[in-house]
C-alpha cells in the first residue's frame, strides 16, 4: 500500500511528491486524494465522469493519445501514473480481485481505471472459472464487478463440500459457481444395489443477480419452481440455509402422493416393490424425518483426504451397501499404519460422522485357495486368529509404555531415543510394508464364502489384498455400539469391499467419481479436525 502510494507521489516520501509534481506539472488534487473504500463492490465504484471515454477506449482496443503513453520527454516513466491506462488495466487484472480495494484507496487514478470491466471479467474467469459472455451482461445492466463483487465474492465461502445436519442421515452438499448462478448440489448415490453406476445431484438452492442493487437467493427444494429462500453464513466453515415459501413443497394430493413421489426419487421403486417389512419401516422412517426440514438446513464444512504416495489407493469418497438402509457415501482416507471409512452419510443405527469400518493396513490376511475360502468357518479362524494377534501386541505396546514411564521416573530425567530393537522394529515394518505394496499389484481369485449376504451379487472375482479390519455396528438409535472383526478385501482402484464376520454381510464399494472444486483441506491437521467434529456431532 505505502509501496504503491509512494509509485504515484501521493505517498510520505516528500522527495517522491516533488518530483511528481514536477514531471506531471501537478496534475491536480483530485488525481492525488486517497481513497479509503475498502469492499470490492466499491473499488471501482464512482458515477460516470470524463475518463470513461478512455475506458471505452481500453475496451475497444483503439489507440490512446500520445500524452498517455510515455513520460515527460519521452524518457521511461518513473511513477506508476505514467504509465498508459491499457498497461495498468493488465496489470491490475493479474492482481486478486481481493486486492484491489487496497489499489482503489491510493488515489482517484487508479479508483477510475479499476472502473474498466475488463479487469474484472478476468477476475470473475481466473479465480471463479466463469466462463460465460459476461459482455452479455450490460443489456441487463449488470457488469463484470457486479458479479464478482455481489455475488461471486459475497458468496465466496460457501464455495465447496458440506454436510447438512439432517440426524442421523447426514449428506453431500456440492456448492458450485455455475455460469452465473451459484448453485448448491445435493448428491444422491445410484438407487440400490447399482453400486457401480454414476451419483445422482438435484439443486437445493441457487444465487444470482437479477438486479444491480443485490444477489437473490432461491430455494429449489420441491416441484414448483423456484421460489423465494435466505442464506446465513453462521460462522467460518457453517452455514444455514430457509425457505421463506415453503408451501411450494407441497404437493396437491397431500403427503401420500409426496411420499409415492420421494420414494420413486430416493428408491427408483414403488412401496409395492418392496417386499421386505423391516426396509419399508426404514424408508417410510427416512421420509417422515428428513421431509421435516422443509430445507431449512445447517452445512458443516468437509474436505477431502490428503493423499501421500505411500496410500494404499487414492483416498476419496466411495458408495457402498448397506443392506436394508441401501447405498451410503463413505470418505476412504489414510492415517499411517490405519485407513478409516467415515460415513457422510449414516442411518438410524450408524448414524452420518462415525467411523463404519477401520482397516489394519499392518496386518494383511492371507486367504485360502478357493475351495477353502467357500468355507466361512475356514475365514472364521483365519481373521480370529490375527484379532488375537493383534490384542496381543497392543498389550505389549502397553507393557513396554509403562516400562517406559517407571524407569524415566527412576531416572528423573528425560528418556534417550530408542535403540536397537526399536530401530529393528521400524526396519521390520518398513520391510512388511514393501511386501504389501509387491501383493497389492498382483491379483487372487475371490469369491464370497458361503452364507455370507451381498446386496450385490455382481462383485469382482479377484482381488488384490486383504486385510485385518473392524466394522462398526449398533442397534437403532446406536444403541450398544460395538467394533467388530472382519476383511477388508482391495478389489482394484476404485473397488474395495468389507466382510462383516458377526452380521454375515458383505458391503461393496465404488468411488464416485466426480472431480469437486474448492474441497481440499488446508493441512492434514485441518483434515483430522473435521474428522474429530464431524464424529463428535453424530455421537
Amino acid at each position: 500500500m505505502a509501496v504503491c502510494a509512494r509509485l504515484c507521489g501521493v505517498g510520505p516520501a516528500r522527495g517522491c511528491r516533488q518530483r511528481g509534481a514536477a514531471r506531471e506539472q501537478r496534475r491536480g488534487a483530485a488525481d492525488s486524494e486517497p481513497d479509503t473504500d475498502t469492499d470490492p463492490e466499491e473499488a471501482a465504484g464512482g458515477g460516470v465522469t470524463e475518463d470513461e471515454e478512455a475506458a471505452e477506449r481500453i475496451e475497444g482496443g483503439r489507440p490512446l493519445p500520445p500524452s498517455v503513453e510515455a513520460g515527460p520527454a519521452g524518457r521511461a516513466p518513473l511513477s506508476l501514473l505514467e504509465l498508459p491506462p491499457e498497461l495498468l488495466v493488465q496489470i491490475f487484472g493479474s492482481l486478486p480481485g481481493t486486492d484491489l480495494p487496497s489499489l482503489a484507496r491510493v488515489c482517484t487514478t487508479f479508483r477510475r481505471i479499476l472502473r474498466t470491466d475488463t479487469i474484472w471479467r478476468r477476475r470473475c474467469r481466473e479465480e471463479y472459472g466463469v466462463c460465460e459472455n459476461l459482455r452479455k451482461l450490460e443489456i441487463t445492466g449488470v457488469s463484470c464487478r457486479d458479479v464478482y463483487a455481489k455475488l461471486l465474492h459475497r458468496y465466496r465461502h460457501i464455495l465447496g463440500l458440506w454436510q447438512p445436519d439432517i440426524g442421523p442421515y447426514g449428506g453431500l452438499l456440492n456448492v458450485v459457481v455455475d455460469g452465473l448462478f451459484i448453485i448448491g448440489w445435493m448428491y444422491l448415490p445410484p438407487h440400490d444395489p447399482h453400486v457401480d453406476d454414476p451419483m445422482r445431484f438435484k439443486p437445493l438452492f441457487r444465487i444470482h443477480l437479477m438486479e444491480r442493487k443485490c444477489a437473490t437467493v432461491e430455494c429449489m427444494y420441491g416441484h414448483k419452481g423456484p421460489h423465494n429462500g435466505h442464506i446465513q453464513i453462521v460462522k467460518k466453515d457453517e452455514f444455514s440455509t430457509k425457505c421463506n415459501q415453503t408451501d411450494h413443497h407441497r404437493m396437491s394430493g397431500g403427503r401420500q402422493e409426496e411420499f409415492r413421489t420421494w420414494l420413486r426419487e430416493e428408491w427408483g421403486r414403488t412401496l409395492e416393490d418392496i417386499f421386505h417389512e423391516h426396509m419399508q419401516e426404514l424408508i417410510l422412517m427416512k421420509f417422515i424425518y428428513t421431509s421435516q426440514y422443509d430445507n431449512c438446513l445447517t452445512y458443516r464444512r468437509i474436505y477431502l483426504p490428503p493423499s501421500s504416495p505411500e496410500d494404499l489407493i487414492q483416498p476419496g469418497l466411495f458408495k457402498g451397501t448397506y443392506g436394508s438402509h441401501g447405498l451410503e457415501i463413505v470418505m476412504l482416507s489414510f492415517h499411517g499404519k490405519k485407513a478409516k471409512g467415515t460415513k457422510i452419510t449414516g442411518d438410524p443405527n450408524i448414524p452420518a460422522g462415525q467411523q463404519t469400518v477401520e482397516i489394519d493396513l499392518a496386518h494383511p490376511l492371507q486367504l485360502p485357495d478357493i475351495e477353502n475360502l467357500r468355507d466361512f468357518s475356514e475365514l472364521s479362524r483365519i481373521v480370529l486368529e490375527v484379532q488375537e494377534q493383534v490384542r496381543r501386541e497392543e498389550q505389549e505396546r502397553e507393557q513396554q509404555q509403562e516400562e517406559q514411564e517407571h524407569s524415566q521416573q527412576a531416572a528423573s530425567q528425560p528418556a534417550s531415543p530408542l535403540g536397537g530393537e526399536g530401530a529393528e522394529g521400524e526396519e521390520t515394518t518398513a520391510g512388511a510394508e514393501g511386501k504389501t505394496q509387491d501383493k497389492a499389484s498382483a491379483s487372487q481369485p475371490f469369491v464370497l464364502p458361503m452364507g455370507v449376504i451381498s446386496r450385490n451379487e455382481d462383485y469382482p472375482r479377484t482381488c488384490r489384498i486383504c486385510f485385518y479390519g473392524t466394522g462398526l455396528i449398533a442397534g437403532h438409535g446406536f444403541t450398544s455400539p460395538e467394533r467388530t472383526p472382519g476383511v477388508f478385501v482391495l478389489f482394484d482402484d476404485d473397488r474395495f469391499g468389507f466382510i462383516w464376520l458377526e452380521l454375515k454381510s458383505f458391503s461393496l464399494y465404488s468411488r464416485i467419481k466426480v472431480p469437486f472444486q474448492n474441497a481440499q483441506a488446508p493441512s492434514r491437521e485441518a483434515f483430522d479436525e473435521m474428522l474429530k467434529n464431524i464424529q463428535s456431532l453424530a455421537t
